[in-house]
C-alpha cells in the first residue's frame, strides 16, 4: 500500500481498532467497579465458571474461557495461592486436575459478582434496552463465526453444559 492509500484510512472506521479500545475501556470498568477486590476480569471469569462447573478440568476451563492452557495454569495458580480455588486428582483420569472453589473462592466469586454488573452495566450505558440487546447479538455472531481464528478458541457448548 502506498502513501497515498494509507493517508485515506481513518483509524478510527476501522472495526479491529474500535474492538481493542473497547476491551481496553471494559477491563478499566471493570477494574474501577472491582479493583479494591483484587479480581481481574480474567480471573472473574475462572471463578465463575469453576463454580457454575465444580470439578471441571483444567484444560475444559481453558476452553471454555479462550485461554491457552499456559495462561489458564498461570490464572489457577494466582487463584490457588490466594486461597480461592484448589485442585483436586480426578477419580477417573490420574493425570488431570479437577478445579473446585474453596469457601474463601465461594464468598470472592459473590463478593466480586455486583461489581461486575455494574461494570457490564456502565459498558452498556451509552446504548438504549433495544441496542443493547442488538449490540449483543451482533457481537456474539461476530465473535462465534471468527471463533477459529483465535489462538485460544472458546468452545460455546462447553459453556453451555
Amino acid at each position: 500500500m502506498d502513501t497515498l492509500e494509507s493517508a485515506g484510512i481513518d483509524i478510527d472506521q476501522q472495526p479491529g481498532y474500535a474492538i481493542r479500545r473497547l476491551h481496553q475501556i471494559s477491563v478499566g470498568i471493570f477494574l474501577q467497579e472491582a479493583g479494591e477486590l483484587g479480581v481481574t476480569p480474567v480471573q472473574y471469569a475462572a471463578l465463575q465458571v469453576v463454580g457454575n462447573q465444580p470439578g471441571i478440568d483444567q484444560r475444559t476451563l481453558a476452553r471454555t474461557i479462550a485461554l491457552d492452557t499456559s495462561t489458564t495454569g498461570g490464572v489457577i495458580d494466582r487463584l490457588e495461592a490466594r486461597g480461592w480455588l484448589e485442585r483436586r486428582l480426578s477419580p477417573q483420569d490420574r493425570r488431570a486436575r479437577q478445579l473446585f472453589l474453596t469457601a474463601a473462592g465461594e464468598q470472592a466469586l459473590a463478593d466480586t459478582i455486583p461489581a461486575m454488573l455494574r461494570a457490564q452495566e456502565q459498558i452498556l450505558a451509552p446504548l438504549t434496552e433495544r441496542q443493547r440487546a442488538e449490540f449483543m447479538r451482533l457481537l456474539m455472531i461476530v465473535v462465534t463465526q471468527n471463533n477459529d481464528m483465535s489462538r485460544a478458541p472458546g468452545d460455546a457448548s462447553v459453556r453451555a453444559a
